[in-house]
């Protein structure tokens, strides 16, 4: 492995924060210099993130980050930010994408919500993510240390509160985002993927990320028996040895 690190800017996912990736920072490989982004979404949201595309915002988090990332690693609705990012980019003479001055070596996608065609939403999978929106916040809590403590009630009723402060603008810019993904152009992104999903996960099911690295030119996917919606947490040993894996490949 060449002695300079490999540049990794981690990226979480609707209503959470960079505290997500805590467990495979404890355990990623030493030789990775680590990034982490606290984006607009975070939380119940910081007053305004809706009124400009996601992509938006990560390009100002990898334009934030000195000399740009190697590699991205992405959670949950980060993921859909991140592919509409990259669907952005130009890429160069080798059909790769440059950042910051140097080619983006790969990506890590987790949990993505993904669908290949426009026809594979329906109004049953629409319905699904409005009305059980504030069972899905719920689900985010589950993994967090501090609401270990709470039964399931409380953290249903605190998981509406976060709902409400989101409001429909934020549901609306997630929904927005995920119905965009078929317009992504897969084929075009060269890179290496590693696309990483829970057995168990009822919020972005295993099929999203079967489709997804179907149609990504160079995608490796892995869904984890037993895993939910967070298998960096839930699932933190395995989920670090294939990303640790991944990068190690990347770097060989």
């Amino acid at each position: 492995m060449p002695d300079d690190p490999i540049r990794v800017l981690l990226v979480h996912g609707l209503c959470s924060n960079a505290a997500i990736w805590d467990a495979f920072v404890a355990l990623a490989d030493p030789r990775c210099e680590l990034w982490v982004a606290e984006l607009p979404w975070r939380g119940t949201g910081i007053a305004g993130w809706t009124s400009q595309p996601v992509e938006e915002w990560i390009g100002q988090a990898v334009a934030r980050m000195p000399g740009g990332p190697d590699v991205v690693v992405a959670h949950s609705f980060g993921t859909n930010a991140v592919l509409s990012w990259l669907d952005r980019q130009d890429t160069g003479p080798s059909g790769r994408i440059a950042v910051g001055g140097r080619e983006l070596r790969g990506v890590v996608l987790v949990s993505p919500l993904y669908r290949a065609e426009p026809e594979d939403f329906d109004w049953d999978s629409i319905g699904y993510y409005l009305h059980n929106f504030d069972q899905i916040l719920a689900a985010g809590m589950r993994v967090r240390p501090g609401s270990r403590r709470l039964s399931p009630e409380q953290r249903l009723a605190i998981a509406v509160k976060v709902r409400d402060l989101i409001g429909p603008y934020g549901w609306i810019r997630f929904l927005d985002t995920y119905l965009r993904m078929p317009e992504v152009r897969t084929e075009r992104l060269l890179m290496p993927f590693l696309v990483v999903g829970g057995e168990s996960d009822s919020i972005a099911f295993p099929a999203d990320s079967e489709a997804l690295g179907k149609a990504l030119p160079d995608a490796s996917v892995h869904i984890l028996p037993g895993s939910e919606h967070f298998p960096m947490v839930a699932s933190a040993e395995s989920f670090a040895d294939l990303a640790n894996t991944f990068l190690r490949t990347l770097s060989a």
